[in-house]
């Protein structure tokens, strides 16, 4: 999943908040190695390092964990002082529900409230404290939160449903990475449903292995790709690196257990078809490749399957707005 790569929308969104209080965004952008005429180009895409450098690079000029997005600021070390406060617990339930009752001590915090309804399990953002018009301090919280419990625990809880109180986004498909889950737009409350016994699961971290898992949290866990059992990220896997022995979506169908006619239905319904599939992953494995000084770009073309130097260069501009030498050449100043 290194590979996965991210929408310059949400690098766009993440500083929007720097911009708010009035800082100015490009040496964040420079310290994150990530080219400010970059973001000019909707297209565009980041890998999760600079994309995670970004967030504790705005977390640490702004002295903010929420970014500039809050009433107030959330001092850098609040989460770590949560996780401390919560690893003793000795169920997820028990966690959530201290770290719930933790982030209420300070006032203008985002509400996070632990219901159980029955067999499901609903985690409720009140984000309506929050300047945040694009949503992306929002978003973050769940997928933390998200990511928090399933390192708590040891396994990653499967979610039911990621639903939110705003209509959807121009950049919806990108959410597969974030909520690998059905999703619903302009619903009456925004957050998370999973099952139920998740929250009687007994934690298996404590704090030798918190200090190892804070070194590089939260950032590490908003941008670290997860695409989960989606059907999608499953057929990824399946792919894999070698772009030239890819195989075609009958051998993928009888990998996966269904007919091809059952995939293409099911595909119909998380989003991309097939081909678009494997252009997303050809698109993400050359930036992957041009941020490295391995492989020359006849070599990339060549790895990715292309039979020509010229036929990558039309694809990687259609993908992204840029030729594999302008990336390469931005990502090297």
């Amino acid at each position: 999943m290194r590979e996965r790569t991210i929408a310059s929308h949400f690098v766009r969104a993440a500083l929007r908040g720097a911009q708010r209080r009035d800082q100015d965004i490009q040496p964040l952008l420079r310290a994150a190695g990530i080219q400010p005429a970059l973001l000019e180009e909707a297209r565009a895409r980041v890998s999760p390092e600079q994309f995670g450098r970004l967030i504790q690079v705005i977390w640490e000029s702004l002295d903010d964990e929420y970014m500039g997005f809050g009433e107030l600021r959330s001092k850098r070390g609040t989460f770590a002082m949560m996780c401390h406060a919560i690893i003793q617990c000795r169920t997820l339930d028990k966690a959530l529900t201290r770290g719930s009752l933790f982030y209420d001590l300070f006032p203008e915090a985002p509400h996070i409230e632990l219901r159980r309804v029955g067999e499901r399990a609903e985690l409720v953002l009140d984000h309506s404290r929050l300047h945040d018009p694009e949503h992306f301090l929002t978003e973050s919280l769940l997928v933390i939160w998200h990511r928090l419990g399933s390192w708590l625990i040891g396994q990653r809880i499967r979610l039911e449903e990621a639903r939110f109180t705003y209509p959807e986004p121009a950049h919806a498909s990108e959410y597969d990475l974030l909520f690998p889950c059905p999703r619903r737009f302009g619903a009456e409350s925004t957050g998370l449903s999973f099952q139920a016994r998740y929250l009687d699961m007994p934690l298996l971290q404590d704090e030798r292995s918190l200090k190892h898992f804070l070194k590089d949290s939260p950032a590490d866990l908003l941008a670290r790709p997860d695409g989960g059992d989606s059907l999608t990220s499953q057929i990824r896997r399946l792919l894999g690196r070698d772009c030239r022995n890819w195989p075609d979506l009958e051998s993928v169908a009888q990998q996966l257990h269904m007919s091809p006619q059952t995939l293409r239905r099911h595909l119909r319904e998380e989003g991309p078809n097939f081909q678009e599939l494997k252009d997303q992953l050809r698109r993400d494995l050359a930036i992957y490749h041009l941020g490295r000084d391995e492989l020359s770009i006849q070599d990339i073309a060549e790895q990715l399957g292309f039979s020509e130097p010229s036929a990558f260069h039309r694809a990687f501009k259609k993908w992204t707005g840029l030729t594999p030498g302008a990336y390469r050449t931005q990502q090297g100043e």
